[in-house]
């Protein structure tokens, strides 16, 4: 009997445990407050109260299935089971899954059978239909604009996965409130946007109605299960070993940095991959809105920003843990991303003694990137010139590394430059290497990230820290001059 016939008997069998579950739909909601006191427990309640719907003929056979179980398995679990506890719950509902398949008469294959259990654990104890993305090794990004319409970026490239669909608004509502809960986070209509984390450190930003049209909208950037390194850079052709080795002698030799580029192009990537050059035994500060970089050294403190309670009180800013981060005795300031004053608090670290920090900016060149923390420094409410503001960033930052997405979705280093000086009212700048494109082949950019020739002026200060670059890094032969 085939799986779609043994699903037709069963419907007429179920059909009036639908019309309960129908009627259900029609019920209040319990407040949300009793919800809240317990998210753990509270989980199974919610799905037994709005994951029930009729089936209908227009349905996948598989999807009415896997309907069918998962509400039989949510209304025999215990109600008091601890959620939180992983691995007992998993194996309780394979017990409960196998009986029930026994009892039903259901024959499934192998495949299909380990399908439908992992979609049904993924439902009760991770995060649904995108469950199965998070724990993939390819994908970068994961998109839901509402319930029907589900991307995942792979290889720098968006693809639309139309297998992959939520029931309803409510459904994606109970995802995104799985993740913010954990974390002391709240989004409703008083609250419609949050920023947070996944536990293994994806980033994390919703949007819900009133604000979102198209209703609840969920965007996480997936953290790589194995962390990155140069190696992996140079491979996938992000820079060349050349410009890898002068980064790295850069932060060993305590120069300050400012990583570059749009949203997406792997600038905070970047950052965690410099940070992990920093040498041990140097108190290194780590400030974020939310906590992404995992460096490897003994002595690291994470400080992450806090967003204001219920009441519009508690809030935490970037600003204010720079400010407090000088009074912890700091080696090394590595901030996340500068966005408005912070940038100021971050300039004046980088001059009074906290030589080699680091930062990231949203800016399109390194030139964009002077202007913008500039800008940036004129939001911290000081009215300070504009000469005496470009003074200070031409005296902190003494590179700026540039990194982009290519039109075929790779991540590349495009510009290393280094901070000259004033020339007047101008900040200085010089390239120290270029990324020069030759050409596109099969639709992928082909190029390479050449040294100009230049010799920058900190070679000085790389060698007292013990470091011996080749001129030929530069481009410049074993003879050559600048």
């Amino acid at each position: 009997m085939s799986l779609l016939e043994r699903i037709n008997r069963k419907q007429e069998k179920t059909s009036a445990k639908e019309d309960t579950k129908a009627k259900q739909k029609k019920a209040p909601e319990k407040p949300k407050a009793a919800a809240e006191s317990s998210p753990a427990n509270s989980r199974l309640q919610d799905l037994r109260v709005k994951r029930s719907s009729p089936s209908s003929a227009s349905r996948d056979a598989y999807i009415d299935l896997k309907t069918n179980i998962q509400n039989r398995l949510i209304a025999e679990l215990d109600p008091s089971i601890d959620v939180s506890k992983t691995a007992d719950v998993r194996g309780t509902i394979q017990e409960l899954y196998e009986t029930l398949l026994v009892e039903e008469g259901i024959v499934l294959t192998r495949s299909e059978k380990k399908r439908l259990f992992d979609q049904i654990v993924a439902e009760i104890l991770g995060y649904g239909p995108i469950e199965q993305f998070l724990t993939s090794e390819d994908v970068g990004e994961i998109m839901v604009n509402g319930p029907s319409h589900v991307f995942i970026e792979q290889g720098g490239k968006l693809a639309r996965r139309p297998d992959v669909t939520f029931e309803d608004n409510d459904h994606v509502l109970r995802i995104i409130d799985r993740i913010v809960a954990p974390l002391g986070r709240r989004i409703d209509e008083s609250s419609p946007m949050v920023d947070a984390r996944l536990q293994d450190g994806s980033r994390v930003n919703a949007v819900i109605p009133p604000i979102a049209l198209n209703g609840p909208t969920l965007t996480i950037r997936v953290f790589s299960k194995k962390p990155i390194t140069m190696e992996n850079l140079i491979e996938w052709g992000t820079l060349t070993p050349e410009a890898a080795e002068f980064l790295k002698a850069i932060v060993q030799a305590k120069v300050n940095a400012v990583v570059a580029g749009g949203t997406g192009s792997g600038k905070t990537t970047l950052l965690n991959i410099l940070s992990s050059f920093i040498p041990d035994g140097e108190r290194i500060i780590t400030i974020e809105n939310a906590a992404e970089l995992q460096l490897n050294q003994e002595h690291v403190i994470t400080l992450e920003s806090r967003p204001p309670n219920v009441e519009g009180r508690g809030e935490i800013s970037i600003r204010d843990l720079v400010i407090n981060s000088l009074r912890m005795r700091p080696d090394r300031i590595v901030v996340g991303e500068c966005r408005g004053g912070e940038s100021l608090d971050m300039l004046q670290a980088m001059n009074t003694g906290h030589e080699g920090s680091m930062t990231t900016a949203h800016a399109n060149t390194p030139r964009d990137t002077l202007s913008r923390l500039e800008t940036m420094c004129l939001m911290a409410g000081m009215d300070l010139p504009v000469r005496a503001i470009r003074e200070q960033i031409s005296s902190a930052v003494d590179f700026v590394v540039q990194q982009a997405r290519m039109r075929d979705g790779t991540r590349k280093v495009i510009s290393i430059s280094e901070i000259q000086g004033m020339e007047g009212d101008v900040i200085t700048m010089s390239e120290i290497f270029r990324f020069e494109q030759t050409g596109l082949e099969n639709g992928r950019v082909i190029g390479r990230l050449r040294p100009t020739g230049l010799r920058p002026k900190c070679m000085n200060q790389i060698a007292e820290a013990g470091i011996m670059l080749p001129p030929s890094i530069f481009g410049i032969g074993s003879k050559g001059k600048r």
